[in-house]
């Protein structure tokens, strides 16, 4: 099953910094399970990411790095955050959280993202509408 192609951006309004350039949308039953579960590093380096529509929690089983992951609420609000998510662990979930965008590890820290900060999420052409 491949993954899903990139469509979009992801911009810490607040902030004013990219915490992602190359955004996949997971947006069915088989793009939430499989999410970056074997991906190589390699393969996800700085500037990507991955938004999970929808979603209240992550798992990170079967993946082979860390994460840091951003839960956002109905306006892309950052509602909790996970920094460096470990392999094989599942994060919390949130019950207010209505999607979650995940990316590489240090992003968090890189982009100064933190919680109350308003994520848009935007299109490269090919549309990232959920």
């Amino acid at each position: 099953m491949p993954a899903p192609a990139v469509q979009g951006y992801a911009y810490n309004r607040t902030r004013q910094c990219y915490v992602a350039t190359n955004l996949a949308v997971a947006n069915s039953h088989w793009t939430r399970l499989r999410g970056l579960m074997a991906t190589d590093m390699a393969k996800f380096p700085a500037g990507s990411g991955l938004w999970i529509v929808p979603c209240r929690g992550v798992h990170t089983f079967g993946m082979r790095f860390p994460i840091d992951v951003l839960y956002l609420d109905a306006e892309n609000r950052v509602i909790y955050l996970e920094e460096g998510l470990r392999p094989w662990r599942i994060a919390p979930v949130r019950l207010k959280a209505v999607t979650v965008v995940e990316l590489p590890p240090g992003t968090v820290a890189s982009s100064q993202t933190t919680f109350g900060d308003i994520i848009e999420i935007g299109e490269n052409g090919n549309g990232v509408r959920a």
